[in-house]
């Protein structure tokens, strides 16, 4: 599975009517929070092995957009979760700690399916999974469709996070 987030932040000057650019790091999966048996490639694009990982910066703005490629099918989740999700026990979703779309095109947060994608609208390998979140709402798109399939629940600091289950 690859993974590819952006962030953009812009910082203001003191009212000169210039707004400098910052540059910022780039957003990845993060190494220092990712479950035992995963292995992160591709310079952080990557995820490999069972278990999830989040990127390396929480989602502040007021809309935010990542997306993930489909590399194979299997086992694979992505969504937002705080930094209290369990990494190592897949799929998420089972908590308050995560909100995510599944393989199967369920979303679930707290052990309870919010939403599901359309039966003739499951990801398949090769297909690009987007996610919107706006500290409200979870939307998925596929392929940059927008699903309309809305879910709910997470409260507090989230991160993109993303899981699957071997490579």
């Amino acid at each position: 599975m690859s993974f590819l987030c952006c962030c953009f932040r812009c910082c203001g000057d003191g009212g000169s009517g210039h707004i400098p650019l910052k540059e910022m790091p780039a957003v990845q999966l993060d190494t220092q929070h990712m479950g035992t048996d995963v292995v992160i490639v591709k310079n952080g694009r990557r995820i490999c092995g069972t278990g999830a990982c989040l990127a390396n910066a929480p989602l502040h703005q007021n809309k935010s957009y990542f997306e993930f490629k489909v590399q194979s099918t299997g086992v694979w989740g992505i969504g937002v979760a705080t930094q209290k999700a369990n990494l190592n026990q897949i799929p998420l979703g089972r908590d308050v700690h995560s909100l995510v779309i599944r393989n199967d095109g369920a979303i679930y947060y707290n052990n309870e399916e919010k939403n599901r994608l359309p039966a003739n609208s499951l990801p398949q390998e090769g297909d690009v999974v987007g996610i919107t979140y706006d500290h409200v709402e979870l939307n998925v798109y596929l392929n940059g469709k927008n699903m309309h399939c809305p879910a709910s629940g997470i409260r507090g600091t989230v991160y993109p996070v993303v899981y699957g289950k071997s490579c």
